[in-house]
């Protein structure tokens, strides 16, 4: 959600900041239209209620007289009749400027590149050396389906595409990632969280997934529920101070916590249908961080050494981009998605996006502390994954796989392996 006000005073800089996501600034004429019929109604309500009560007294006092009032009291009446008309175009009109900000993207921090798309990203870090195979690599689902522990049909038959059954080893591995994520995220000062994985539709708004990106979502088909399961665990952590207002002192608020996650994956059939990519159930580890304006940036900076943390610990080869204009998300003022290197297809893929959303978030949940002063201010919301963990394992069976068809368990997890060192038949 966004402040009118900087709608109303700045609304060619407005215009030209949502201009570089591509966004149809239409919508931003029809908010100051919206909002100047709004202040227009205020306005003629509060005189009709300013009059209701003058003509009201003055009734009183000629009753009390023993005169007759009825001419009066008939202008009143009318006066209720027409300020009630004006009461329900106010509150339909406050629902239409509401409905529209909430489909609104958040601004864009200025640091961020113009581009229109993915190839308009720019490489901030490269990290690790990519693995040299004498041997044409494979494929994670190659890998795991020769050893009997990634099962697609079985998932398939149980439930449909999209879904894998874990087995042995490679299941003991997933299970060892979050336990070693969560290990490190808390040893660095998060609380860990363990939340519902299923919320109302008011804690979707709050993150802004809801109303525009329903049809990514799972909802629960149950009568007088209107429940959904969790895109990511960001939606219920963020809302744990939803409609709060809480002293300064308490924050920062850094968070971690494991959950599954369940995406429709709406507009992508044809894309990564094979293995563990985009699946509509995953694993997660997230990060989530509750600031004020003043440490927003380094908060973000944090968190991005934090998932490169695990990465360098794994020792998996990686890069850090600065996305554009064009490929951020709809809550984002800023992110920096990390992609690690996948032998098996040749190339880098998103393993973990940090994003800084500023008060845009906080607006829609109504999180807010008491400044230094007293007054009620929004806090910042920042979120990212530290680390998704189905993809941690891909890039892991990747990038340590043999010829053989075994592959290497990285030293850092081993202890979390119960010390084995090779995941093999």
């Amino acid at each position: 959600m966004h402040d009118i006000k900087l709608f109303v005073e700045k609304t060619t800089d407005v215009k030209n900041n949502l201009s570089r996501r591509g966004y149809d600034l239409k919508d931003v004429d029809l908010v100051i239209e919206l909002n100047e019929t709004r202040k227009s109604l205020t306005q003629k309500v509060e005189n009709d209620r300013a009059q209701i009560k003058k003509l009201s007294e003055q009734i009183g006092a000629i009753k009390k007289q023993g005169a007759d009032a009825t001419a009066l009291m008939d202008q009143v009446a009318n006066i209720k009749k027409g300020s009630a008309e004006n009461e329900l175009r106010l509150e339909e009109n406050k629902k239409s400027l509401n409905d529209l900000l909430s489909r609104i993207p958040n601004l864009i921090d200025e640091s961020v590149p113009e581009g229109k798309d993915e190839t308009g990203n720019k490489e901030i870090k490269s990290w690790g050396t990519k693995p040299d195979f004498k041997f044409k690599a494979k494929e994670h689902f190659e890998l795991g389906e020769d050893l009997g522990m990634l099962d697609f049909e079985a998932a398939a038959k149980l439930t449909g595409a999209r879904f894998c059954v874990y087995k042995k080893q490679i299941a003991r591995m997933e299970r060892a990632l979050i336990n070693f994520m969560i290990d490190q995220h808390v040893d660095a000062g998060y609380e860990e969280i363990l939340p519902p994985f299923i919320v109302n539709a008011d804690t979707l708004y709050g993150t802004g997934q809801l109303p525009k990106f329903k049809d990514d979502l799972f909802r629960l088909d149950l009568p007088d529920r209107d429940w959904y399961l969790i895109p990511t665990a960001e939606v219920p952590i963020t809302n744990l101070k939803k409609n709060e207002l809480f002293n300064k002192n308490e924050l920062p608020l850094k968070y971690t916590a494991y959950t599954p996650c369940f995406r429709s994956e709406a507009g992508s059939y044809g894309r990564d249908t094979k293995g563990l990519i985009r699946q509509h159930q995953f694993n997660k580890v997230e990060l989530v961080n509750i600031v004020s304006a003043d440490v927003s940036d380094k908060a973000h900076k944090d968190m991005i050494d934090r998932a490169c943390s695990i990465l360098e610990l794994l020792k998996l080869p990686y890069r850090a981009m600065l996305l554009c204009a064009g490929d951020m998300g709809f809550g984002s003022r800023k992110t920096i998605d990390l992609e690690v290197w996948l032998p098996g297809q040749n190339t880098y893929r998103e393993i973990s996006s940090i994003s800084n959303c500023w008060d845009f978030q906080a607006r829609r949940a109504g999180i807010r502390f008491r400044g230094v002063d007293g007054k009620p201010e929004f806090a910042h919301t920042l979120n990212g994954s530290g680390l998704a963990v189905g993809r941690t394992l891909v890039a892991i069976m990747e990038n340590y796989q043999q010829e053989n068809g075994t592959i290497v368990i990285p030293e850092a997890l081993r202890p979390y392996m119960g010390g084995a060192q090779l995941i093999q038949k």
